[in-house]
């Protein structure tokens, strides 16, 4: 049997120690890590990305997905509003002139048009080469272009828009006034785009308590973006209501009789809630404001019966307060002045009925005013 020794050539220089876990690896440690005060914890945890074994290679660290904000809802990108392609009324009204001149010409041309009518318009005598497909044709272009340059006419005003459509597909929107040439061809929504008020009926809120309200809100906005405001939704004013009745729940408001500064703060919470869910569908909103407040029906009555019951509490309290200070003064004076010299127990005895006396009169002048 024979035996084997390995022997290290000097060529192959120092010996490599020789690991005791083939898949070790070396993680970095932050130095400011080591010196810290106080332990807190670490936001980024290293986790290892495409680490080679054997290399050295350090592991990369991943840092967490930062979580996503909440946005409001957004209607389609591409749907913004831009002016539409539209001409002066004037070429409507020459395109429709011309349609009857070409009417009358090819009236003429058939032979058709009255001896009388041919003599006003100075025309030449012409027997006419009656109604064939030439003339027939004549009359197709001529009463198209009648019909397009005459029926393509619309009258812009002031504070009102036109959306116009093609095959549901927005085709753009005029802001223009006066008289205008419009392709017939579209489909087209008037829009308001006024600064309007709009003074809600009663809706159910609730103040900081939880007590139900009912309150009528006041609202200033106007249309910014007619196409967004007429295509991203279908009724932008419903929008516009339910976007009031949301946030009316979210934001407590004031109970009657509160001070005017709860008021505006609940008029700015609603104003900046409303405006935020309101403006990705083209709608400025300026104002939203309690204009009338309310308790609802079915604790209408416990609350006026605890607003009495707290008022006739506050009455009470003054009464006393002002007996008590009367009794001391009285009791104050007549001995300071000599008048009477009292033990303890006539003390008593004195404020006792100074305070019965004091009661009754306030009570009969309370009752007789």
């Amino acid at each position: 049997m024979s035996t084997t020794t390995s022997h290290t050539p000097e060529s192959e220089g120092p010996t490599r120690p020789v690991r005791l876990i083939q898949n070790e690896a070396t993680t970095e440690i932050p130095v400011h890590l080591l010196f810290r005060d106080e332990p807190e914890p670490v936001p980024l945890r290293p986790s290892v990305v495409g680490r080679r074994e054997g290399t050295g290679e350090q592991p990369r660290l991943r840092r967490p997905a930062p979580a996503q904000a909440r946005h409001a809802p957004q209607v389609d990108p591409a749907l913004v509003e831009r002016p539409a392609r539209v001409l002066p009324g004037a070429a409507g009204v020459v395109g429709g002139v011309c349609g009857l001149a070409c009417g009358l010409a090819t009236t003429w041309w058939a032979g058709a048009l009255p001896p009388l009518v041919e003599r006003a318009l100075g025309l030449p005598l012409y027997p006419g080469a009656g109604l064939g497909p030439a003339q027939w044709a004549a009359y197709a272009g001529a009463g198209a272009l009648g019909l397009f340059g005459f029926g393509g006419l619309a009258r812009g005003r002031t504070g009102r828009a036109w959306v116009l459509g093609l095959f549901g597909r927005y085709r753009g929107t005029v802001r223009r006034t006066g008289l205008m040439w419009v392709n017939p061809l579209l489909l087209r929504r008037r829009v308001d785009v006024r600064l309007r008020h709009w003074r809600s009926e009663e809706m159910p809120a609730a103040d900081a308590s939880g007590v139900a309200l009912r309150v009528a809100v006041l609202v200033v906005w106007r249309v910014r973006d007619t196409a967004r405001a007429t295509l991203g939704v279908e009724d932008h004013e419903t929008y516009l209501r339910e976007c009031v009745e949301a946030a009316l729940t979210r934001v407590p408001v004031g109970t009657p009789g509160s001070g005017r500064g709860s008021v505006d703060a609940a008029a700015e919470a609603l104003t900046r809630l409303v405006a935020g869910d309101t403006a990705p569908v083209g709608i400025e909103v300026f104002s939203v404001r309690p204009s009338r407040v309310e308790y609802a029906p079915e604790v209408a009555a416990a609350m006026h019966r605890r607003r009495i019951a707290a008022l006739d509490a506050q009455h009470r309290a003054t009464v006393l307060t002002s007996v008590v200070d009367s009794v001391e003064d009285t009791v104050t004076r007549l001995t300071m002045r000599g008048l009477v010299e009292l033990d303890d127990g006539e003390r008593k005895a004195l404020v006792k009925d100074l305070t019965v006396a004091f009661c009754v009169g306030r009570g009969e002048a309370g009752g007789v005013g």
